[in-house]
């Protein structure tokens, strides 16, 4: 890989600085010295002491006298004195004290011509006078060539920040990237094609100008482009969206022209913009109708991608999470001509990633990499790194000389519901409670057809919720059926139901608070958007809000009825009672089932699937392993999912009351 010289060390801003203060320093004090100093005494002219002075004086031999601050007395002598030898005509003293009216009236008396002069100034006084004046020029200096320097500077403000990674920059390549195939391939063809281009353009092909990079959160949209800085062997910029807007009005625009010049000067070469929604959003969006420097930005940016003149060899590759804010003149093939989709890994894609993020550590034996992938549907890469580190921390932290198997499970529930919250005291009613709440969702999954095998149900407090129960699919899931999402229903709904048939409809408590919400979201959209509810129809009900950014909420007009949106609301309400009345008649009819589960939480506090096979045939539970070597299942996190896609509903147990 070609590697770009490394440039030579600059001089440390110290150095600079010393140099340029005793540079003017020199230039102001010399001046002080040659007019203080250099001058010296006039030809001819002598020091004598005050005596003989006042002998010439008392001679008649002085013709003028010149007092300069009633200290020093200069003159000229009428005929020429004898002094070392040589005739000398003027002369100089220093008076023993100040000049008064005595040695006035002789000097008088004897016809000599007396003048007054104001003192010199010293060079301490000219230096004290000058000093305010000396720091404010000094000041000045520093500040002009603060300004006049680098690309951070305020002269330079408008240059773009861009990074140009060298070749001493840690290299990331695309063996240090897995879980999303296809986008490699895309941007390996992009590198294929800087690097050899009469390959692609014998054919009449042309170079990409753009790749946008489309996906959720942590799933490696940077990791990917920094992959293709470490593999394309060409100049690669970096910057950041935010990097470009600033409060003057006009950055924005210069910071792009410059990037731009870069690039050319540099092509072929590949740019890239993290988090370009900063700068790249829809014109005219928003409150008040849009921010005038950002769209001036863009305005550029779109100008320097595709416009009058080409920028023929620069590949501009930008990441966003959010493509649909971005305005659709920056989506127009020319401009960004591949949107590259990094979505949340598969089963394959989790299992790559995981080694990855294993390879540089000690693994135990017992770690099945293919089992742990399994257990984590709807993880993107970062929840997967951030797993195995956790591990290794707790692996660490429980001094084993390796990771094992049960430190990555139990870093897995830590990842995705928090610490396990050991001090937390429970009264045993509030714990017989949980332990009901999570076996009615047991129940539910368990008898009601549709739902995912259940995995595990523990009544152990972590973060803010006091217990769990969640189902595991038996592989990745694209889509969901209409029963998958009635089962759904009626198993969110069971915790709260099993509380009301154990203890009474006085004394339900408020944690079923998280499942109500989930449930109320998947039957709204059950009925506007996915088009299920038979009176309703397949017909799209409004937008999905969350969706939608303020000012689109505000701009945008509904186009529903009063009357569809009461249909609507009466078909939400609809389902959510029917889920709520299955639910009640599947734990009577299990009621049993129900005693046994929550009988076991109180003793176990944590059933794994296998527990709960043999708690179903009626086979008791086997003895209790120790703590320590007890392994832990593990908990898929969905929360990084949309809500229609999640394979794996968390239903959690009572949650922790708000203070």
């Amino acid at each position: 890989m070609a590697q770009t010289p490394t440039p030579p060390t600059p001089p440390s801003n110290f150095g600079r600085l010393s140099k340029t203060i005793a540079f003017w320093l020199m230039i102001i004090l010399v001046p002080v010295f040659i007019i203080q100093y250099a001058g010296g005494k006039p030809e001819g002219t002598s020091e004598v002491n005050s005596s003989e002075f006042v002998r010439q004086v008392e001679a008649g031999n002085v013709k003028t006298v010149t007092v300069v601050g009633g200290k020093t007395v200069t003159g000229e002598y009428k005929t020429p004195v004898m002094v070392d030898g040589r005739a000398v005509k003027k002369f100089e003293t220093m008076l023993p004290g100040e000049y008064g009216d005595k040695l006035d009236e002789r000097l008088r008396a004897q016809g000599v011509e007396v003048k007054a002069q104001a003192p010199s100034p010293s060079f301490t006084s000219v230096l004290v006078s000058l000093l305010p004046w000396i720091v404010i020029f000094g000041f000045w200096i520093f500040f002009l060539r603060q300004m006049q320097s680098g690309p951070n500077k305020a002269f330079s403000f408008g240059k773009s920040k861009a990074k140009l990674l060298t070749g001493d920059t840690p290299k990331v390549t695309f063996a240090d990237v897995a879980g999303c195939d296809e986008a490699k391939v895309e941007l390996q063809e992009i590198i294929e094609f800087l690097k050899d281009p009469q390959k692609f353009t014998k054919l009449g092909g042309r170079l990409p100008k753009g790749a946008l990079l489309v996906g959720p959160p942590g799933t490696g949209k940077t990791l990917l482009a920094r992959a293709v800085a470490g593999e394309a062997g060409r100049p690669f910029f970096s910057m950041s969206g935010s990097d470009f807007v600033e409060m003057f009005v006009g950055v924005g625009a210069s910071r792009v022209r410059d990037l731009f010049e870069q690039g050319k000067t540099n092509a072929p070469c590949i740019i890239f913009i993290d988090e370009i929604d900063a700068v790249g959003r829809h014109r005219g969006a928003g409150l008040g109708g849009g921010h005038d420097e950002r769209e001036q930005t863009l305005n550029q940016l779109l100008v320097e991608m595709d416009g009058f003149e080409s920028n023929e060899g620069v590949i501009l590759v930008a990441a966003t999470n959010r493509p649909d804010v971005l305005d659709p003149a920056l989506l127009r093939p020319g401009r960004f001509d591949r949107q590259i989709v990094v979505d949340a890994p598969d089963l394959r894609g989790r299992e790559g990633i995981l080694r990855v993020h294993m390879r540089n550590k000690p693994m135990a034996d017992d770690v099945d990499v293919t089992a742990l992938a399994r257990s984590t549907p709807g993880m993107a890469g970062a929840d997967l790194a951030n797993l195995v580190n956790e591990g290794a921390l707790l692996a660490a932290r429980r001094n084993h000389d390796k990771v094992y198997m049960v430190d990555l499970e139990e870093a897995k529930d830590r990842v995705m519901l928090g610490a396990e919250r050991k001090s937390l005291v429970m009264k045993d009613e509030e714990r017989k409670q949980t332990a009901y709440h999570e076996a009615g969702h047991a129940v539910c999954a368990i008898k009601v057809k549709g739902t995912d095998p259940l995995h595990k149900v523990t009544i152990v407090p972590r973060g803010r919720t006091l217990g769990v129960a969640y189902t595991l699919p038996e592989d990745d899931r694209v889509s969901i059926s209409r029963e998958q999402l009635d089962a759904r229903l009626v198993m969110a709904y069971g915790g709260r139901v099993a509380e009301e048939i154990v203890f009474g409809r006085e004394r339900v408590t408020i944690g079923a608070a998280s499942d109500i919400q989930m449930a109320t979201g998947i039957a709204r959209r059950y009925v506007s958007q996915w088009g299920l509810s038979d009176k309703v129809g397949p017909v799209l009900v409004g937008d999905n809000e969350q969706e939608l950014f303020l000012g689109a909420q505000i701009m945008s007009r509904r186009e529903v009825s009063e009357r569809t949106a009461q249909l609507v609301d009466e078909e939400v309400a609809r389902i959510i009672h029917e889920s709520y009345e299955k639910a009640r008649q599947v734990l009577t009819e299990n009621r049993a089932l129900l005693d046994t589960l929550a009988g076991a939480l109180l003793d176990r506090e944590t059933l794994s699937r296998e527990d709960i096979k043999l708690l179903v045939d009626g086979e008791p539970l086997p003895p209790r392993a120790l703590p320590e070597a007890a392994a832990v299942p593990a908990s898929p996190s969905v929360a990084t999912a949309p809500a229609e896609a999640r394979t794996t509903p968390v239903l959690g147990g009572p949650e922790i009351a708000p203070a």
